[in-house]
């Protein structure tokens, strides 16, 4: 029999506390609100709010932080920029009424995307919002919209380097010098604030190089106000520790998994620099003999601003789904199939074409003798496909119906970038939790 070796998630403190003193609270709320159930916790954000914030004024620059609101759909984390005073990035009508409503002002909104809506830049423009340009289409309808709105338009430069010359976002070289000479042509209209870029990846060298091109470009662009580079996101976060995570993928074959699936490749698990130490990393990478990126902004008076998503969700939210039944194939295949109630669309990763590889922890309805238990996780739809584990977990105790399995840190893109009603089956709830020892004070998202 060949199952995966173990690859824990790191737990954060609030998470050690919720299932230590308050396991019975977890499961009535899962008896009330269904499952799957999404818990978040905000506290969590702010502390990784303050972590980037706290790199910067290390560094001495001038840096500014905007959430990626695609992250998480959750209420409470847009009150939390708020709170934070920190921006949102924000990609569609639907996400800037959201980050309006929730308390951020419209200064500290960025707009990104790919060919926006007329609607999307129309909003953004009369809330005074930092619009990310992709194209000289774009370019043009704004400055249109702008004129006609009696608006100055407040515009980044999207940036495509040679490294993704075949990217369907951003303008080419040649194509920001014709937006540089744009924006000259009509500087009544619209004000060029500087550049933006976003990398795939997680290459914190590659990004600091980029961004002192783009110092330059601000530099040569004989515009006052042109004082500002995007950096986007990508900030990579740490699940699991890293060498476990190094011995996991020296081992990992595709017999370990159900069905003999497998994946071409995963997320960085363990990666080595995350979060705000990858901030760190780029800050203090050296962009010419002598000079860091930090020290390059500061000397010619430029603004970072960083767009993470992921890595301010980090440690902010778990996912629990209920097991509905189990086929115990033991004694034939060597591992079981649980099913719980909810599906892959609660837990995203599989939109990735790839694996949420952390283990699921197991919290059981009753007592039962501590046994070895190896199983994959299914969903409770009619696909073949739907697994949100395919790899052969063991656990320390046989599953059975009525347990509870625990996803950890499930709050970057896991919880509901592919939520589907699928077999009218409820939008799972998010449930925001604050715990004051000794008590544990929840409310639901769609109420706060």
């Amino acid at each position: 029999m060949t199952y995966s070796s173990s690859l824990p998630g790191l737990r954060h403190l609030w998470v050690e506390r919720l299932l230590e003193r308050h396991a019975g609270t977890l499961t009535e709320l899962v008896d009330g609100l269904g499952s799957p159930l999404h818990l978040v916790c905000p506290q969590v954000f702010h502390a990784n709010v303050e972590a980037f914030q706290h790199s910067f004024t290390q560094a001495q620059v001038r840096g500014s932080v905007l959430f990626a609101k695609k992250a998480n759909k959750a209420n409470c984390f847009i009150q939390a920029c708020a709170q934070c005073a920190i921006g949102v990035d924000v990609a569609s009508v639907g996400e800037l009424q959201k980050a309006l409503a929730g308390g951020v002002a419209g200064t500290d909104i960025g707009v990104s995307g790919p060919r926006k809506s007329d609607q999307l830049l129309g909003l953004g423009l009369s809330h005074q919002c930092l619009l990310a340009v992709d194209s000289l289409e774009e370019l043009l309808r704004i400055q249109q919209l702008a004129l006609s709105l009696r608006q100055r338009a407040r515009l980044l430069l999207r940036y495509c380097p040679s490294s993704q010359a075949h990217s369907r976002f951003g303008l080419n070289p040649r194509e920001c010098d014709q937006a540089l000479v744009f924006c000259r042509q009509h500087a009544a209209n619209l004000d060029l604030q500087g550049f933006s870029f976003h990398l795939g990846g997680y290459d914190t060298a590659q990004r600091a190089h980029v961004a002192s091109h783009l110092v330059d470009l601000c530099r040569a662009s004989e515009l006052d106000n042109c004082r500002t580079v995007n950096l986007g996101g990508g900030f990579a976060v740490r699940y699991v520790d890293p060498e476990q995570w190094q011995a996991f993928l020296a081992e990992d074959c595709a017999e370990r998994y159900h069905n003999d699936k497998g994946f071409a490749g995963f997320y960085p698990y363990g990666a080595l620099r995350a979060g705000a130490e990858a901030l760190d990393d780029i800050l203090a990478t050296p962009v010419s003999p002598g000079l860091s990126l930090a020290q390059k902004v500061i000397e010619h008076g430029v603004r970072l601003i960083i767009e993470p998503g992921r890595a301010l969700l980090d440690q902010a939210g778990i996912s629990v789904f209920r097991v509905q039944g189990v086929k115990d194939r033991t004694a034939s295949d060597g591992y079981a199939q649980v099913t719980v109630q909810g599906s892959s669309f609660n837990l995203s990763e599989q939109w990735f074409n790839s694996e949420f590889l952390p283990d699921p922890l197991l919290l059981p309805a009753s007592p039962r003798p501590r046994s070895p238990f190896v199983a994959c996780i299914g969903g409770a739809t009619c696909l073949e496909s739907d697994m949100l584990t395919w790899r052969k977990v063991a656990f320390d105790y046989p599953i059975q119906a009525g347990d509870l399995l625990i996803y950890l840190n499930t709050a970057g893109y896991q919880m509901d970038s592919n939520e589907s009603p699928f077999h009218e089956a409820p939008l799972p709830h998010k449930v925001v939790l604050e715990l004051r020892n000794p008590h544990l004070r929840w409310k639901l998202d769609s109420l706060a």
